[in-house]
């Protein structure tokens, strides 16, 4: 009998807004896929590019960048340069042969606690479409 994938994904999440989605979302007991693990960050704009593709090529099969709903940044223009440096991401993550559907980027508010769960559950069927990363350079994930 094949065992069933169970995605690892890691889910960068901006402390003001995203984060807070999440904690309404298990507050109001929403059903969650577990495959997300989660790291809270202070902006969207914070997250590194390395530390992205570093995260994938140790074998993350996905990565999720949550941030404020554009306007509604606590930092100003932090998901503005988010977003920016997302696209530039995509494309270099494409040129290292990894599906860019990997990596998601989304805006949910502190306020959206049923949005976070869908936004999660859905990446987390479309990452086991996409099956294990092929790139994985950490033999212990």
């Amino acid at each position: 009998m094949k065992e069933q994938f169970t995605p690892k994904i890691v889910g960068f999440l901006c402390n003001w807004c995203s984060y807070a989605g999440a904690d309404l979302a298990g507050a109001a007991k929403l059903e969650i896929m577990p495959s997300l693990t989660v790291i809270r960050v202070m902006c969207s704009s914070r997250i590194d590019p390395n530390l992205v593709l570093t995260t994938l090529l140790l074998g993350a099969d996905g990565i999720l960048i949550a941030g404020c709903h554009p306007g509604d940044c606590h930092y100003d223009k932090g998901n503005y340069y988010a977003r920016r440096r997302f696209a530039l991401l995509k494309k270099v993550i494409k040129t290292l042969k990894i599906d860019p559907e990997r990596l998601q980027l989304s805006w949910v508010s502190a306020s959206e606690g049923k949005r976070y769960a869908e936004v999660v559950n859905q990446f987390t069927e479309k990452i086991k479409k996409l099956g294990p990363n092929p790139i994985q350079t950490n033999p212990y994930l």
